[in-house]
C-alpha cells in the first residue's frame, strides 16, 4: 500500500481516527481512545508531536524506517510525510499526539521563532528519548492543553494554548541538550568521522566536481539530517557545522600555500571555490590575513 493520505487540517486527522474535533487549529489525541489504528502514510499540513507508547510497526519518515521505543518523542513539521505503511493496523494503541496548525501560531512570538526548534526537521531515528522525569514534564504540558480544550473557545483560548506549546518546545530543547550531552562519546566518534570525511573529500576530485562540501552533503554521508548534525556539532565543538567546514578548508589551503608553488587562484579552484576572490575573503575572515600574506609569513 503506497498511497499517501493528504492531511491538510487537524479535522482531517481526527476524522481519520474517528475522534471529535474540539478546536480546528489544535488537538491533543489520546490514542487509547482509538480502538483500531490503521497503518497509513500521511502528508501532514500541520505540526505534530508524537509520543507513541504501544503502536506496532516500523515508522516511515523521509528515507528512514524506525522501530519506536517506548517513551520517545518524534516531531513532524508541515509538508513532511510520516507514518506506518505496511497495510496493517494496531489494536488498542497507546500514546499521544499534539497537533497544531500553523495558523494557530501565526503572528505570535512562537510563530516568529518556530524555525529555531530545529528538531522539527530531524530524522525520525533522531527522536528524543526521555527520562521518566522528562515524560512527566511533557504530560504536564499535555494536561494543561487538554484542560483548555475542554473549555468553550473564548478570546483567551489561543494565547493560553500557544504559550503552553511554547513552554513544551522549550523543555524539549533542554531535553535534547541533555541527550547530546549523554551521547558525548558517540558524538565524538561522529566528529572523528566528520574530520575524516572532509580529509578524504579534499584528497579526491570532488572539490573540482562538486565544489565546496556543504553541511547537507556531509550530514547525508554520515547518515544524519542536516539540522540534527548541525546541532550536534555545535553542542560538541562550540562551532557551527559550516564554521567547522570552513576551518577544514582554510587548513587545507594553508598546507597548499606553504607546501606548493601554486597560485592562490589555482588553489582556490583545487579546493572547490568557483571564484578565487571568495577564497581570499574567507581566508581573511578565518585566518586574519590574506593568502599571500600568510605565504609570505611562512617564508620568513
Amino acid at each position: 500500500m503506497n498511497e499517501i493520505l493528504d492531511m491538510k487540517t487537524i479535522r482531517d486527522y481526527n476524522d481519520f481516527l474517528g475522534i471529535e474535533t474540539q478546536n480546528p487549529l489544535v488537538s491533543l489525541v489520546d490514542f487509547s481512545k482509538v480502538k483500531v489504528l490503521p497503518h497509513r502514510c500521511k502528508c501532514f499540513g500541520f505540526y505534530a508531536i508524537f509520543l507513541k507508547e504501544m503502536i506496532h510497526g516500523q515508522i516511515t519518515y523521509g528515507r528512514s524506517r524506525y522501530d519506536y521505543q517506548e517513551g520517545t518523542l518524534v516531531f513532524i513539521a508541515p509538508g513532511q510525510v510520516g507514518g506506518i505503511n505496511d497495510g496493517g493496523h494496531t489494536v488498542n494503541p497507546r500514546g499521544y499526539a499534539l497537533l497544531f496548525h500553523p495558523d494557530l501560531i501565526r503572528g505570535t512570538s512562537l510563530g516568529r521563532k518556530i524555525k529555531e526548534y530545529t528538531f522539527f526537521s530531524y530524522e525520525v531515528n533522531e527522536a528524543l528519548h526521555m527520562s521518566e522525569r522528562e515524560r512527566l514534564t511533557v504530560f504536564s504540558c499535555f494536561n494543561e492543553i487538554e484542560e483548555e480544550l475542554q473549555h468553550a473557545i473564548d478570546k483567551h483560548s489561543r494565547s493560553i494554548i500557544v504559550s503552553v506549546i511554547e513552554v513544551l518546545l522549550n523543555h524539549c530543547l533542554r531535553f535534547y541538550d541533555r541527550q547530546f550531552a549523554t551521547r558525548a562519546v558517540i558524538n565524538s566518534d561522529v566528529l572523528t568521522r566528520f574530520e575524516a570525511l572532509l580529509g578524504s573529500y579534499f584528497d579526491s576530485d570532488k572539490p573540482e566536481e562538486l565544489g565546496l562540501p556543504s553541511v547537507a552533503w556531509c550530514a547525508d554521508q554520515l547518515h544524519f539530517s542536516a539540522n540534527y548534525f548541525g546541532d550536534m556539532v555545535k553542542k560538541q565543538t562550540g562551532k557551527s557545522a559550516i564554521e567547522y567546514i570552513h576551518l577544514a578548508i582554510i587548513n587545507r589551503v594553508k598546507d597548499l600555500l606553504l607546501g606548493t608553488n601554486k597560485t592562490v587562484s589555482e588553489i582556490a579552484y583545487e579546493v572547490g571555490f568557483q571564484y578565487p576572490h571568495h577564497l581570499s575573503r574567507l581566508f581573511k575572515k578565518v585566518a586574519g590575513c590574506t593568502p599571500n600574506e600568510y605565504r609570505m609569513q611562512g617564508k620568513l
